[in-house]
């Protein structure tokens, strides 16, 4: 009998725990069948708000496009041409003040103060309608910026500033390569203009001395490297010299010298110190190739401007999709606005 009543009470325990775990299922495909629901509605509603507006939103989109219609007939065709340059000595920030102000001349619409900067005559300066410079993002500048600054602070501060942190504190200017980009009405303008940017820079007499005072200190490196070298090379055919000595003795008697060996080991050495100062010499050599000059120019502009073209530099298609939006936007405020005084009456 007590058998029997333990076997009921498991029965009823084990029946208990499926109808637990079928509710459970029960509620979670309900729940993800709701998620369901509610996206189809959201979509329906979309769909039908379009519908019972569609005249409305139409006649907006077509209005804005017809403005911009007017707009590409009015306006002259754009043009455009890039500067990629890398500036030294931290010139960057002058470089970056310099085009600045050149499009604050341009939105002034300073067509005597442009055709002075740039010597141009007034209907050319007339035709620049845009400066803008940013730089040309690479991440490798920012880990070896981050190299370059472990080697120089002590181990402690290394510890203390993690690369997160320092690429964090990357800014803009301190990339290696900008690009420098002016929009134009003329297609030939471009070409006289990036002497006149370089110069701005280069003939300011803080980066001028402080890139005679870089090269000098280069140079005298690069002589010194080398004078090393020759001295390197002296080295090694003494020592072999001495092994050539060193090797007639052994030849000749029975004794065995351990001044070869060492000889050797003072070769290997040599060995070393030349390729240490080798790769010297190879980083010297980029140096002076890339701080020969204040500013590097990596690709001069164009002779010629590309035109500005593209869906997005499109008036008409941007101002259809303005007017269409701007009619939704009223839309959904005058049924906000609906609902809003119904609720105040419930």
């Amino acid at each position: 009998m007590s058998t029997n009543q333990n076997n009921n009470e498991e029965e009823v325990d084990l029946g208990s725990l499926f109808v637990i775990i079928g509710k459970s299922f029960s509620k979670f495909f309900n729940f993800i069948g709701n998620i369901f629901k509610g996206i189809f509605h959201v979509i329906i509603s979309i769909l039908l708000f379009i519908k019972n507006n569609i005249i409305r939103i139409g006649i907006a989109a077509i209005l804005g496009g017809g403005i911009g219609v007017l707009l590409e007939v009015i306006e002259s065709d754009t043009y455009s041409s890039d500067l990629l340059v890398q500036p030294n000595f931290k010139s960057a920030t002058q470089l970056y003040n310099n085009i600045n102000y050149y499009n604050d001349l341009v939105k002034q619409k300073d067509t005597l103060g442009l055709a002075t900067t740039f010597k141009l005559d007034k209907a050319t300066a007339a035709s620049l309608k845009k400066f803008t410079i940013e730089p040309v993002v690479n991440e490798n500048d920012v880990i070896n910026s981050y190299n370059d600054f472990i080697l120089k602070v002590d181990t402690a501060t290394v510890k203390s500033y993690s690369f997160e942190e320092f690429k964090g504190a990357f800014k803009e200017l301190d990339y290696k390569i900008h690009n420098i980009n002016i929009l134009a009405e003329k297609n030939d303008v471009f070409k006289s203009l990036g002497d006149v940017i370089i110069s701005s820079v280069v003939k300011n007499k803080y980066f001028d001395r402080i890139k005679s005072l870089t090269n000098e200190n280069l140079n005298r490196t690069d002589s010194l490297l080398r004078k090393n070298l020759g001295q390197i090379d002296s080295l090694r055919k003494v020592y072999m010299q001495v092994m050539l000595e060193e090797a007639k003795k052994q030849t000749n008697g029975t004794n065995i010298d351990l001044g070869g060996q060492k000889n050797t080991t003072k070769e290997l050495a040599l060995f070393k110190t030349n390729r240490e100062i080798n790769s010297d010499l190879e980083d010297i050599l980029v140096d002076k190739s890339e701080k020969y000059e204040v500013i590097n120019v990596i690709s001069n502009f164009q002779p010629i401007g590309s035109e500005v073209k593209g869906v997005t530099k499109n008036k008409i298609f941007l101002l259809s999709t303005f007017g269409a939006g701007f009619m939704i936007m009223l839309l959904l405020v005058k049924k906000l606005n609906v609902y809003l005084n119904n609720y105040n009456r419930r």
